[in-house]
């Protein structure tokens, strides 16, 4: 797996050019890249969530779209229409700006229920369908979309289909002092976006992608993914435990996650480490829960702490 970590590695200097301070949340950002996932970055406006997409975007050498939602957005201004030629007296496609490579839905919780549900079919199956016809979009695909978890007048909150299909949900926070000194530095004459080169090919990611598929996941770790996801199922406070695609997804970043690392095997290590990221934006509070301002991350935490880790029969399978 070295070529993956050495890929990744990459990508993440080049990012951190851009970004100061934040490499957790972009080595987040790459292992949705190696999973041909997507990504909802949820904070306070101002915080660098635009860069992270235009930098990721760049160090690809991928086409970037923005789509920025408002309410009265329609869901042909996201995935395009078909105009009428009077020349051959046809239909013809006119491409929306989801036809791209890496997408960033800004704001996406502003746009009204039905133009947020254009991009169900796109981020599942990576097509949209278009007065019956449907288009493939391209690869690499994702959706990296943004919403603001403090202002909430003028906003429909994403339905738990939409949030299920989304891999991971990160937010990247203020920098401390030392990071936003040098941030004020760096961008004294010019941002450093601007010149951002890419340091990686889309046939190289494409690669990785495949790599990463070939990460052994273990017997015992499969178990003890599964017994994570079903202990949120029977947690008394959670009125809606994690789906069966946040078992996968689990499972695929957890694999992106021991590659980036150079290993070709996962270990619990790599679970536990991705288990918020993944999973808390799937569950859903029993309403006393809620009331109580419980916090679905920390039921998590919680539930980890309980299922007991993969030990020795681990080790004995990854070296046999």
């Amino acid at each position: 797996m070295s070529d993956v970590k050495e890929f990744g590695e990459q990508i993440i200097a080049n990012i951190e050019r851009v970004i100061v301070g934040k490499r957790s949340a972009i080595e987040l950002a790459v292992i949705a890249l190696l999973c041909q996932g997507h990504l909802l970055i949820e904070d306070v406006p101002g915080v660098g969530k635009t860069m992270l997409a235009r930098a990721l975007a760049r160090s690809l050498d991928c086409t970037f779209r923005r789509i920025q939602f408002t309410p009265d957005m329609l869901p042909s201004d996201v995935t395009g229409v078909a105009v009428f030629n009077p020349q051959n007296r046809e239909f013809e496609f006119r491409p929306g700006p989801l036809m791209a490579q890496i997408v960033l839905a800004d704001e996406i919780n502003r746009a009204t229920p039905k133009t947020q549900s254009a991009l169900l079919e796109a981020m599942q199956e990576q097509q949209i369908t278009v007065d019956g016809v449907t288009h493939a979009l391209p690869r690499p695909f994702l959706v990296m979309a943004t919403q603001n978890p403090i202002e909430y007048e003028g906003t429909f909150p994403l339905p738990e289909a939409q949030l299920d299909r989304f891999l991971l949900r990160l937010q990247l926070g203020y920098p401390d002092r030392a990071h936003e000194m040098r941030m004020l530095e760096n961008q004294q004459l010019r941002h450093p976006l601007d010149d951002l080169k890419p340091v990686a090919s889309v046939d190289a990611l494409l690669k990785a992608q495949e790599s990463v598929r070939r990460v052994y996941l273990a017997p015992v770790m499969r178990a003890y993914i599964v017994d994570i996801v079903q202990a949120t199922r029977q947690h008394a406070e959670l009125y809606l435990g994690v789906s069966p695609r946040g078992a996968l997804g689990l499972s695929h970043a957890a694999r992106a996650r021991a590659a980036l690392a150079g290993r070709d095997y996962v270990l619990p290590d790599d679970v536990k480490a991705l288990a918020v990221p993944v999973l808390a934006h799937r569950l859903i509070l029993e309403p006393a829960a809620r009331m109580r301002a419980v916090r679905a991350e920390d039921l998590l935490v919680e539930t980890l702490a309980k299922v007991p880790v993969p030990g020795g029969d681990l080790m004995e399978a990854n070296t046999a």
